[in-house]
């Protein structure tokens, strides 16, 4: 009974300390959460905002704006947010401040692939083939609302990995002013028996019509990461050296190829992204 009366104590002594530390904590604010109603896509789209330190909505100053694919906040937005706060420390100094647009995924197999005509993969990705609304999406409705609510100026930076490669390849190829800057990681180009790599050879034309006398900068990453889709398609540093040799003939764009063979799929893109940031701001 006595060792029962001695627990309690010790339970209610350590329940009260703990509601004390309670009392003094409070919450760690990475960011802003934003909802957008996505006419284009018929839903709601959540995106994450990282704001720079000392951002004034007051000031005269701009920023670049990152704009990430699987940006929620169980995807790849806040590790991104802290290499570009690194980068961004005055005694790092390897890129300038900017914002980051995480873009929440709904369904990222219907986003970031164009139809395709392998039958296969019709059925294992059923929902598949409506980039061009997501495209659509970026365009009409995402990007004009973050330049109309935040102090952005021209530089413009799209990062996709994986499926999101693919889609970033895509936008490059058929949209390539829409950014200013793109970072491919491990882009899966095997979609659709690689059609899009078949597409290069219009780029060339439509830069030289919409740059006029301006570059792109395209960074591509891959790890060792073996043989697409399941094991049945091309190894994927194979295709990502390929999509790179095809751009590295176009004048108007500026690229770099980084292998990185201690990396796999799943691990290459937190390096590729230093890698990344440090070549686009050398």
């Amino acid at each position: 009974m006595k060792l029962m009366i001695t627990f309690l104590v010790w339970l209610c002594l350590v329940t009260t300390g703990f509601s004390q530390e309670v009392k003094n904590t409070s919450p760690f604010i990475l960011g802003e959460i934003h909802q957008i109603e996505s006419s284009i896509l018929g839903e709601q789209r959540t995106v994450n905002i990282y704001l720079p330190e000392g951002y004034l909505p007051t000031s005269k100053e701009t920023y670049p704006v990152v704009y990430l694919l699987d940006g929620s906040k169980d995807e790849d937005f806040i590790h991104t947010v802290g290499l570009v706060q690194y980068n961004t420390f005055p005694w790092v100094n390897r890129m300038p401040k900017s914002i980051v647009v995480g873009i929440s995924n709904s369904d990222r197999k219907r986003d970031f692939t164009f139809p395709t005509t392998i039958k296969k993969d019709k059925k294992r990705y059923s929902t598949s083939g409506h980039s061009e609304s997501f495209i659509q999406f970026l365009t009409k409705e995402l990007k004009p609302y973050i330049e109309s609510t935040f102090k952005t100026n021209s530089k413009a930076t799209l990062i996709g990995q994986s499926l999101g490669g693919l889609l970033a390849a895509e936008i490059l190829i058929k949209q390539p002013t829409l950014f200013s800057d793109y970072i491919i990681i491990s882009p899966s180009l095997w979609w659709d028996n690689r059609s899009l790599l078949k597409d290069i050879s219009k780029l060339s034309d439509l830069l030289e019509e919409k740059l006029k006398g301006k570059t792109l900068n395209i960074y591509i990453g891959v790890g060792k990461e073996g043989h697409g889709n399941g094991g049945n398609s091309p190894l994927m540093e194979d295709d990502a050296k390929l999509f790179y040799e095809k751009l590295n003939g176009i004048k108007q764009i500026n690229s770099t190829y980084d292998f990185l063979p201690k990396e796999n799929h799943a691990t290459v893109g937190h390096q590729a992204l230093i890698n990344a940031f440090i070549w686009l701001n050398k």
